[in-house]
């Protein structure tokens, strides 16, 4: 939304929650060029994150790799997609750290009707507490970084507006 380039946290967010918010932030500015996005945007738009309440309390870093992809699809334009299921504390150089609750969030997506489930790499071991059956049902994911989930989660880039303008040009006999 139009602004100044503020980050704007409501809703039930514990102090944990908000600087995933801001680690995810963070990271898309100083990668934004990478992701074809002009970090003068930054300057420019205010970027709210509201999490409403909920049954569950939401104060863990879990929420991470979530809000890093939330924040590249709003500022690319990319969808993430519906059947994938994502979970992973990020750092600041945008590398995917362990977390807790492996089995009950696993379980949870498989529940939901998610087929992919994103986890940190380093949490790959905890699957063993998994049931077989619910492992054979989904594909996992084990993320290193966030580029990883990029690549797992966005739809592709969108078309270049020139690359269109010239295909279209093409259909009407110019060019």
């Amino acid at each position: 939304m139009p602004g100044s380039g503020r980050l704007i946290l409501t809703g039930q967010l514990g102090d944990v929650m908000k600087e995933s918010a801001q680690a995810a932030l963070s990271i898309v500015k100083n990668r934004a060029a990478s992701f074809g996005i002009d970090p003068a945007r930054f300057e420019k738009s205010d970027i709210h994150i509201h999490v409403p309440a909920g049954a569950t309390p939401k104060d863990g870093p879990s929420a991470g790799v979530a809000m890093f992809l939330a924040l590249v699809s709003l500022m690319t334009e990319r969808t993430v997609r519906s059947d994938t299921a994502m979970t992973g504390e990020i750092s600041l150089r945008g590398l995917v750290l362990p977390i807790g609750g492996v089995k009950e969030k696993v379980l949870a997506a498989l529940r939901a009707g998610i087929r992919t489930v994103m986890l940190p790499a380093r949490n790959q071991r905890d699957l063993e507490d998994v049931p077989a059956d619910a492992r054979e049902q989904l594909q996992f994911v084990f993320l290193e970084d966030v580029d990883q989930a990029i690549a797992t989660a966005l739809s592709p880039a969108p078309a270049v507006a020139g690359a269109a303008h010239d295909l279209a040009q093409l259909g009407n006999g110019a060019g």
